[in-house]
């Protein structure tokens, strides 16, 4: 599998993000290897604590709530997905597949060999997550859900042929018209204009996009740092893919595999916190089938994390880790 590899130049002083990287060599699944980055942080015999990020960001987005879960205790380990931050990024959008993204950080996890994790996740870091919980429940002991979920056919069959139609047709719209289309419940489903535009936006910038959905105005330096590991659009397949793979329509792939995690998830009586936040367009509700459906959740301090956006890493940090401590009995 052909891949490129942003030049470490690109994250040289980095604002707050003073980590040291780490790399793993994975399988791409067609007889190559893949480099993944991911830090690690704190006692190497502390209590692992992973974060698994979402599109279109990387590790960075956890840089404020790396430090207080250090400090207490934890062992903090953050990877960037395939396509993303310092890791590997394959040539083709076609490379890009739910599956494969699932195998490679199945990969990464069962060398590494974590164990007795607490996993916080969000967007499309939840889509892997899940999946990753499924497979082996055994290595996690706590999960906080964040602005996240396990879709398997979000759409009702019946609207099916006339939104894929409609979506043909859609128009391209700017970074900042994006909230708005999401919160628009009267007419076409906000996320497929995410697709539309990740796929076809000519000029699709990472940072432009992290600063347009930030609740704070973010620094020059915060949004030069999101766009760092994309130095020109040939490094984008992966950003630009992963809108397409989320399973929203009953026929598409891998949605017979979430609903396979669903029945482990339905077993799952660990402790499993929600904590979505009060202004996500895009994940809004999406907490009570997890609510409903999974026994983890019963008796959980769940929370809402207020005046945060999709992005909640960025908006509320000490929100976020104060949900880790909780789920781990230390808040």
């Amino acid at each position: 599998m052909e891949f490129m590899r942003t030049p470490d130049e690109r994250f040289a002083a980095l604002p707050d993000y003073p980590f040291a990287p780490r790399y793993l060599q994975v399988d791409d699944t067609e007889g190559g290897q893949l480099r993944i980055h991911y830090l690690d942080e704190g006692p190497a015999d502390g209590d692992v604590v992973l974060l698994m990020h979402g599109q279109p960001a990387w590790s960075y987005l956890y840089r404020h709530m790396i430090p207080p879960l250090v400090d207490a205790g934890f062992r903090v380990v953050a990877p960037d997905l395939v396509g993303f931050g310092r890791s590997d990024k394959p040539a083709r959008v076609e490379d890009y597949t739910y599956a494969r993204h699932v195998a490679w950080m199945s990969d990464w996890l069962t060398r590494l060999d974590l164990r007795n994790i607490t996993v916080f996740f969000q967007d499309w870091g939840s889509l892997i997550g899940l999946r990753l919980v499924a497979a082996f429940p055994e290595r996690f002991s706590h999960v906080v859900l964040a602005n996240g979920g396990l879709p398997t056919g979000m759409i009702p069959e019946q609207y099916a042929a006339p939104l894929k139609a409609a979506y043909k047709t859609l128009p391209v719209v700017k970074a900042r018209e994006l909230g708005e289309r999401f919160r628009d419940k009267t007419a076409i489903p906000g996320f497929l204009y995410w697709r539309k535009f990740c796929a076809e936006s000519p000029d699709l910038e990472i940072g432009e996009v992290m600063a347009a959905v930030s609740h704070a105005p973010m620094s020059a330096g915060e949004i030069s740092a999101y766009a760092a590991p994309f130095p020109d659009q040939g490094y984008m397949a992966g950003a630009r893919r992963f809108p397409s793979l989320v399973p929203v329509f009953h026929d598409e792939p891998e949605v017979g595999e979430n609903e396979a995690a669903w029945e482990v998830l339905r077993r799952f009586d660990k402790p499993f916190l929600l904590a979505f936040s009060d202004d996500d367009p895009v994940t809004a509700g999406g907490d009570k089938k997890f609510l409903a459906e999974v026994p983890g959740c019963r008796g959980a301090a769940h929370r809402t994390i207020g005046n945060a956006g999709h992005f909640l890493q960025q908006d509320q940090p000490g929100q976020c880790v104060d949900a880790i401590l909780a789920v781990n009995g230390r808040s």
